[in-house]
């Protein structure tokens, strides 16, 4: 199965934001590159939040483009097999955190958001990654910093994209 089926199948079963979620199928369906950054119209990517939640805390990086408090992720690559995959890569790698593993159920969020030329957005697939509490961190070359924040926390430093994302991603952890 090709990284585009996958990506076809799981947004076909994520049931929440369907608006969203049909946009996404759409974009898909109209373009064939939609997964790749060279997709000037617009692409997918895979993002995970990494949380600790024996210790109520979440992993953000310092963004070194947007210098933003953003959960870890990025770009599709050719070698991802899933869009779980890239985004339990794109996590690790950005995290430094070795043995993450996805929260259980696909996605917890979609979120569409416009990136600056020459792309128009990125439309991001959104997991969230299970840390130990003896996690070890470090600062990628993608990242200025890379720090846990207290649940509570995150409003302070972090836009509303990432704020619904620990929401879902909290609401999935008690349900």
């Amino acid at each position: 199965m090709s990284l585009h089926d996958d990506a076809v199948l799981v947004l076909k079963a994520y049931e929440d934001q369907p608006e969203l979620r049909d946009a996404y199928l759409e974009h898909l369906a109209a373009h064939p590159d939609g997964l790749w950054k060279a997709c000037g119209d617009g692409h997918l990517t895979a993002s995970a939040l990494v949380v600790d939640p024996e210790r109520g805390r979440v992993l953000l990086t310092l963004h070194r483009k947007l210098r933003m408090w953003l959960q870890m992720g990025g770009h599709c690559e050719p070698g991802d097999a899933t869009l779980a995959a890239a985004a339990l890569r794109e996590a690790t790698e950005e995290s430094g955190v070795a043995g993450l593993t996805l929260l259980p159920g696909g996605p917890v969020r979609l979120d569409r958001h416009p990136i600056p030329p020459p792309c128009h957005c990125h439309f991001d697939v959104q997991y969230a990654a299970l840390a130990t509490p003896d996690a070890v961190h470090a600062v990628s070359d993608e990242s200025l910093d890379v720090r846990w924040f207290p649940y509570d926390e995150v409003p302070e430093v972090a836009d509303d994209s990432v704020v619904r994302l620990l929401d879902a991603t909290r609401a999935r952890l008690d349900a």
